[in-house]
């Protein structure tokens, strides 16, 4: 969320950050313009009620003053004048409240700016490699991608899970079932006794304001899950209604909207990441300067409904509906988000390196970037099955974008006034992406796979995957 005080004063601020994430200079222009003009009308209707509120005090007080003194026909004017004003104030906050809501929704729809350094472009074609680990394994056959080697070990089943659930889950078994706990487990550990975060075991069904305080509310919600509690029974799906929808007759969307919460007694979004919980954990908070920064991890399940995923990636484990992920999460100063950003990145950086893995790190361009972000750092693990780079990790620094939407200030030392956090989020890495890239870097020609030297220990003494 952007400060409205900061539009004012700089309008040109935001319309470059809008232009350098790919919006036009006029509809920047435009966009900003209608902010300010917001703004004004807001403003200037708190003026216009603070008025009204303060004459008809004022003129409640003289209509005692007049009877007093016998002025009957003033004190009846002034009694007329206040019961106007009674009438006129209730309408002019309607009107002032709606402004302010309109104009917090125009500013919940506008991206994070982006920070100078990013580099300029319109997709992931502008992004730019950083620094490149490890290198390509040269095997003397030909590479299997990972759920050939899993249906081959007989250990990775998509059909079971489309009869349980539909397209885009996965049901492992045996030793991959095991795979999968061990690598979560290696992160987690590695993060919290060598990397200094505090593990947290948090709620995966959050409320519709932490969803907004991270911004996956109101702009993704199609790539959400809604939960509804119905008659005692949960029931979970893909919500893509949007009651702001164009086109449609008002009492169509009402009823919608009455229907919508007729049927769900109380309502939760399942995680996308932990980064919604994690980060809000410090939401309507203000903290102390000795506090930070602070560091959060944990390792939960996560749920996407890949809306605008149709036809990607739909074999296999790379994009699902249900995954379990390493969250990271940093709460700093200003003065501190810089840093933290290159520390989380290392951090990221060293369970791969651990596991022996080449990938490379890419700075992403503003125009492939996330709507919170101010600055992204992707990791891209190499994929010898696909022949290919594919994202494991993604760590951002929003700024202070996250902690406007949900009120996260801290109080400087010696100072009065407390100043909104930086909030930082990345992936401590992706579960199931991880091990993707262990099936198809550590296969064997046999079909069998070999567990790496630092998950051993937490597969039991296991060195090698083999078929049932």
């Amino acid at each position: 969320m952007h400060d409205i005080k900061w539009i004012r004063e700089e309008p040109n601020g935001l319309i470059n950050a809008l232009v350098r994430r790919g919006t036009s200079s006029e509809e920047a222009k435009t966009l900003v313009d209608g902010l300010i003009a917001l703004d004004e009308t807001r403003r200037s209707g708190i003026v216009k009620l603070e008025e009204l509120q303060a004459r008809r005090n004022a003129a409640s007080k003289e209509i005692g003053a007049a009877k007093k003194a016998g002025e009957n026909a003033r004190a009846e004017a002034l009694m007329a004048e206040v019961g106007a004003l009674k009438s006129d104030i209730p309408a002019l906050e309607e009107q002032v409240k709606a402004t302010e809501g309109e104009l917090h929704n125009r500013l919940a729809a506008i991206p994070n700016a982006p920070l100078a350094e990013v580099p300029e472009g319109a997709d992931e074609h502008g992004n730019v490699e950083i620094a490149l680990v490890g290198q390509k394994i040269g095997f003397p056959f030909v590479a299997k991608q990972h759920f050939e080697i899993g249906e081959g070990l007989g250990q990775m089943d998509f059909e079971a899970a489309a009869k349980l659930s539909g397209a885009r889950f996965v049901v492992l078994k045996n030793k991959l079932a095991r795979l999968e706990r061990a690598i979560g487990q290696f992160f987690i550990d590695t993060h919290t006794e060598e990397h200094g975060y505090m593990e947290v075991a948090p709620p995966i069904l959050v409320n519709d304001a932490a969803m907004f305080g991270t911004a996956q509310l109101p702009k993704f919600k199609d790539d959400q899950f809604l939960v509804g509690t119905v008659l005692g029974r949960e029931h979970a799906f893909g919500y893509a209604g949007d009651l702001g929808r164009q086109g449609e007759a008002e009492s169509e969307i009402v009823s919608e909207a009455k229907q919508f919460e007729n049927l769900a007694g109380g309502t939760h979004w399942l995680i996308p990441t932990a980064e919604v919980p994690l980060t809000n954990l410090v939401a309507q908070s203000i903290l102390s300067e000795e506090e930070l920064p602070l560091r959060f991890t944990a390792l939960t399940p996560c749920f996407r409904a890949e809306a605008g995923s149709a036809g990607r990636d739909t074999r296999g484990m790379i994009r699902q509906h249900q995954f379990n992920k390493v969250e990271m999460v940093s709460i700093t100063t200003p003065e501190q988000s810089a840093d933290e950003h290159e520390r989380m990145l290392s951090c990221a950086q060293a369970v791969l390196k651990k596991l022996g893995l080449h990938f490379r790190v890419m700075t992403l361009c503003t125009g492939d970037m996330g709507f919170a972000s101010a600055k992204t750092y992707d990791i891209e693990v190499w994929l010898p099955g696909q022949n290919a780079f594919r994202e494991i990790s993604s760590c951002s620094t929003c700024t202070d974008f996250q902690a406007r939407r949900m009120n996260a200030r801290y109080r400087p030392a010696g100072a009065k006034a407390p100043r909104y956090l930086h909030t930082l989020n990345g992936s401590g890495v992706a579960v199931g992406r991880a091990m993707v890239a262990i099936l198809e870097n550590y296969q064997n020609e046999d079909g069998s796979v070999t567990v790496p030297d630092v998950l051993v220990p937490y597969m039991g003494g296991l060195t090698r995957i083999e078929k049932n």
